[in-house]
């Protein structure tokens, strides 16, 4: 079983009855101690329950997050993981833990302050109305997003409408969306979903193969200059590139049903 460090059992045997709408918020966090203040600032007006889960950032994010995790102790829980396990490791402790407590959704939402909040209810208002779908940010870039990362989007883009055999993911690698907690642990528990850079588009993949609608909101993402990125060109590329072989063979399985579902549309 592909289990983030101290996913709790109940993940194993969840329901796929969804109960009412109960959405929560999840940062996977990593050593953005500089953004996380102002984030969580942002987020605290909707007055949704939030689990930041601290990557393994180790001694230099301890106390900004130890001094957040007190002021707002009230709607603010903080995991941390021993080790760092990679961001998909730490979404899916998040949404454990949430789904644990009675939440039905979890809004993922990155840590770095790139995310446009004042989206959020426009994706929980999308979730809502179709609460078995998984909801997802497009993003809108400005001028302070990097052409190599920009136009390098696209690549992915074409590989994922290939996995699927269809244009219903517009896309697959924006960081901030709201997942149907029961079924979202029920295909990473499958074993088959990366934990690093590949954790968003394969676990947006894996979920369309089972039938889950994709829906998208446009949104608004900007690069801050003093930005942290993790992304390490070489060792990511090749891991999402291995990602996509993987999904490839994956579709190539589920072919004929993937066709099936092309012919009713």
């Amino acid at each position: 079983m592909n289990t983030a460090d101290a996913l709790l059992p109940a993940a194993a045997v969840i329901s796929t009855r969804l109960a009412p709408f109960r959405p929560c918020i999840v940062i996977p966090f990593y050593r953005h101690e500089r953004a996380i203040a102002a984030v969580i600032d942002r987020l605290k007006p909707f007055g949704l329950d939030c689990w930041i889960v601290d990557d393994g950032s180790g001694a230099q994010s301890r106390p900004t997050l130890h001094a957040i995790a007190t002021r707002e102790s009230t709607w603010l829980h903080l995991h941390r993981l021993a080790q760092n396990r990679g961001k998909g490791a730490a979404v899916m402790s998040g949404c454990a833990r949430a789904l644990a407590q009675g939440f039905t959704h979890a809004v993922q939402i990155d840590a770095d302050g790139q995310h446009d909040i004042a989206d959020l209810p426009r994706l929980l208002e999308c979730a809502r109305a179709q609460p078995h779908a998984l909801v997802t940010g497009v993003p809108r870039f400005d001028a302070s997003v990097p052409p190599l990362r920009f136009y390098g989007r696209y690549l992915t883009h074409f590989w994922v409408w290939v996995e699927t055999l269809s244009f219903e993911i517009r896309d697959s690698m924006c960081g901030f969306r709201v997942y149907p907690l029961s079924t979202t642990l029920s295909v990473w528990d499958e074993g088959d979903v990366g934990r690093r850079m590949d954790f968003d588009t394969g676990i947006m993949v894996r979920m369309f193969w089972r039938g889950v609608r994709v829906l998208s909101v446009p949104t608004q993402v900007t690069y801050p200059v003093d930005g942290v990125s993790h992304f390490r060109m070489l060792r990511d590329n090749l891991r999402l590139t291995w990602m996509h072989l993987r999904l490839i063979l994956g579709m190539s399985m589920r072919l004929p049903r993937l066709l099936f579902g092309r012919s009713r549309q």
